[in-house]
Formats: C-alpha cells, sequence, structure tokens
C-alpha cells in the first residue's frame, strides 16, 4: 500500500516554495514571488501554512527604510520535504 502524500506539500505552490528553499535554504519574498510567478496575496497565503506547519521561519525586518520579509526552511521543514520526495519515489515504482 502507498503512503499518502502530504497534502501541504502537495500544493503546486507550496511545493514549488519548499523546493526553491531547499536549493536556497534562504530566499526573500520577493524572490519567491518572482521564481513561483504567485501573486504577493496568495504567496502570503501559502507561506503562512508553511509557517503554521513549522516548516519555514519567516523573519521581517527592514533593510534602510524598505520592508524585508525572509523565509528559511527549519529542519521540520526539510525532513518533511524528504519524506514527500520519497513518497513520489514510491508511487513512481509502482508497477501495473
Amino acid at each position: 500500500m502507498l503512503r499518502p502524500l502530504n497534502p501541504l506539500l502537495h500544493s503546486e505552490l507550496r511545493l514549488a516554495v519548499m523546493s526553491l528553499l531547499v536549493a536556497t535554504g534562504e530566499a526573500d519574498f520577493v524572490y519567491l514571488r518572482r521564481q513561483t510567478g504567485a501573486t504577493a496575496g496568495n504567496l502570503s497565503v501559502q507561506l503562512d501554512k508553511l509557517s503554521k506547519a513549522g516548516y519555514i521561519e519567516i523573519t521581517k525586518r527592514f533593510v534602510g527604510k524598505r520592508p524585508n520579509t525572509s523565509c528559511r526552511l527549519t529542519d521540520e521543514g526539510m525532513a518533511a520535504f524528504e519524506e514527500y520526495v520519497e513518497a513520489i519515489k514510491e508511487y513512481l515504482k509502482v508497477k501495473k
């Protein structure tokens, strides 16, 4: 029996954000928005969901006079991502 896919990571945008953070470790909001093509509002909602799950840590600060929001992958987020990837691999190995 195949294990269920993590519904939080199975969303296209959340999976894209997690993938970017796995690759970069940390990224700011503008970078994530540009790379995913998401609207600011939708990205904010999805980042909030990942943060509430403990998968990412969000830091808000000012750089000069400009607000800056950055996201960092947590250990829990990395573990969830790795588990998701392993589950996908199981799905890909299924033979008829």
